[in-house]
């Protein structure tokens, strides 16, 4: 395996919006720059709570990872939690 491949992660990363009118156009423009990262994108309208869900499968380094949720989580109203693989 080479390096490029053994320094990415795969992981999951959940993000939970509470107010989607102030923060779908900061998201978009987040996951826009960061696109090659992304290997897909769920997202889920909660209208009885008044929340948006949104899951990401992502393959990266940490830092790319650690530099895109840092970006969401400066969000406000919004709450990022990531998960990665053990392998």
């Amino acid at each position: 395996m080479s390096n490029q491949i053994k320094n990415r992660r795969i992981g999951v990363v959940a993000i939970i919006v509470k107010n989607r009118d102030r923060a779908y156009g900061t998201l978009s423009e987040i996951f826009h720059s960061f696109g090659k990262i992304i290997v897909g994108r769920l997202g889920i309208p909660y209208r009885e709570r008044n929340i948006s869900i949104i899951a990401l499968v992502v393959d990266g380094s940490t830092d790319e990872i650690g530099a895109m949720t840092g970006k969401i989580g400066q969000i406000e109203e919004v709450n990022v939690k990531t998960a990665f693989t053990n392998f």
